[in-house]
């Protein structure tokens, strides 16, 4: 859980993961939407996959991201149980 904060503490993280929800990317497309350097998108990239909250896939030269859904459903469980009381130490 906390590398899931960690990571959605950043805003081009957080942008990125708003691209990602539209559709999947290679990370040259993604490095498109930025004004920073490729090796920064990939860092950030890096910082997103260690927390689960994206996949990768190559396909040919090009590695494919996209958002894994499963964290945030994970999460947001976790503030609902947060809210009902309900979360076990």
């Amino acid at each position: 859980m906390n590398a899931v904060c960690k990571a959605l503490e950043d805003r081009t993280r957080r942008r990125i993961l708003e691209l990602l929800r539209e559709q999947d990317l290679s990370a040259g497309d993604i490095a498109e939407a930025f004004s920073i350097s490729k090796p920064s998108i990939s860092h950030h990239l890096n910082l997103l996959k260690q927390a689960d909250l994206v996949l990768a896939e190559r396909s040919g030269q090009n590695i494919i991201y996209s958002i894994n859904t499963t964290v945030f459903q994970e999460l947001l469980s976790w503030i609902y149980r947060l809210n009902d009381n309900e979360v076990t130490p």
